[in-house]
């Protein structure tokens, strides 16, 4: 489907391309521009609408037990770190503002205290998702300390509490690679008489191999196909790098789907991961939809332990929301539901939510990923991690 705002993007790429001395942009260049393009791009444009009648949901989208089972987790950090009198919560990626309210609810109605206490920060890089976030959360100005900042504006080394993401770090430009008769190759957009065309050629960075180092991933092996591609989010290290710096004591709870490096770069993934959606349609074509369709690649996890260790960071834990969500209690949900409290139909739709959550082949597949900055060992053990 082409519209204004696919045109716009389509002129807009067109010239990046031409403007470029080899008259190409990297994949990476192209999926930030049609995702984050300050007029047109998919997550700045306010088109975004996450949910049934959406492009794509999340484990939020299902009702108020994620939010609640995080609060859980999230409350837990702050006793662990010894309720500190300003315990600094950042969402980084707050879609639109449902997850926000879920946790800031639970709190207000299971623990006052920690209400007080509580500095509740948006990093948000859309400002219309920061005007959708401002609305849904505007009940809580009054009573809780709500602010929207980017990381420039948060001191270094300045939070004690939680970092946390719930699908963010999939939507971050990534580099494409092919790797041919043993040879890295970055893939490439320019433009010939059709529109978009891909290209191979040398990596545009030295970054890209440093990547591979860091994982430990060598595309020597004889296993990997002709023209295996692949992505890599440098992106994501630069983030982790980032919030770890403005970590002073605490933790970073990364959610998402993704797999460790030797799954992600198992030669059998011969076409890496990258997905599109459009109207909860998946498809593998990122060139049409322009600013209209979320684009997507999974994370590699061994790539945010490797660089946390590098960044004085240790991994606590790695395990798969399923089984992070039923140690925070959502087993206990489920049982509540034969309680007789709930009629038929909020009893079925409610089952299924829950069961949505956890279920392997789907949301409760996605890895939970928790590193900390400067904790006793005492801290490190924490409710989610603890498999039932």
């Amino acid at each position: 489907m082409e519209t204004n705002n696919s045109q716009a993007l389509y002129k807009i790429v067109s010239t990046s391309i031409a403007k470029n001395l080899q008259s190409r942009i990297t994949f990476a260049e192209y999926m930030n521009l049609v995702l984050y393009h300050s007029d047109y791009g998919y997550y700045s444009s306010g088109i975004v609408d996450i949910g049934k009648k959406g492009d794509f949901f999340t484990s939020v989208a299902l009702g108020k037990d994620f939010g609640e089972l995080l609060a859980i987790q999230l409350q837990e950090m702050w006793i662990k770190l010894n309720c500190p009198e300003l315990f600094t919560v950042v969402e980084m990626g707050a879609g639109n503002g449902d997850l926000a309210r879920d946790i800031l609810n639970y709190w207000e109605n299971n623990n006052p205290e920690l209400i007080n206490n509580l500095q509740y920060v948006i990093v948000e890089k859309s400002l219309s998702l920061q005007q959708l976030q401002q609305d849904k959360l505007q009940d809580f100005d009054q009573r809780i300390n709500i602010k929207w900042q980017t990381w420039e504006y948060i001191l270094d080394n300045s939070l004690i509490g939680c970092c946390f993401s719930n699908e963010l770090i999939d939507a971050f430009p990534v580099h494409r690679i092919a790797v041919s008769d043993d040879k890295l190759q970055e893939i490439y957009l320019t433009l010939d008489a059709n529109g978009f065309k891909e290209i191979q050629d040398e990596v545009s960075t030295g970054d890209i191999y440093q990547y591979f180092d860091l994982v430990g991933i060598d595309f020597s092996n004889t296993e990997y196909p002709h023209n295996y591609q692949t992505e890599v989010n440098l992106a994501a290290l630069n983030w982790l790098e980032t919030v770890s710096k403005k970590l002073n004591r605490g933790y970073i709870l990364t959610i998402d789907y993704g797999y460790p490096a030797v799954k992600y770069y198992h030669p059998q993934r011969s076409q890496g991961t990258l997905q599109c959606y459009y109207q909860h349609h998946r498809h593998n074509n990122p060139y049409v939809n322009l600013g209209q369709q979320d684009i997507t690649a999974h994370v590699d996890f061994t790539s945010l332990e490797n660089q946390g260790k590098n960044c004085n960071l240790e991994t606590i834990g790695f395990t798969k929301q399923g089984m992070f969500l039923m140690a925070l209690g959502l087993g206990d949900r489920l049982n509540e539901l034969s309680n007789g409290k709930y009629n038929i139909m909020e009893v079925l739709q409610r089952r299924d939510a829950l069961h949505q959550l956890i279920n392997p082949l789907g949301l409760g597949g996605f890895g939970v990923l928790i590193q900390g900055k400067n904790l006793t060992k005492e801290q490190h053990s924490l409710q989610g991690l603890k498999i039932n």
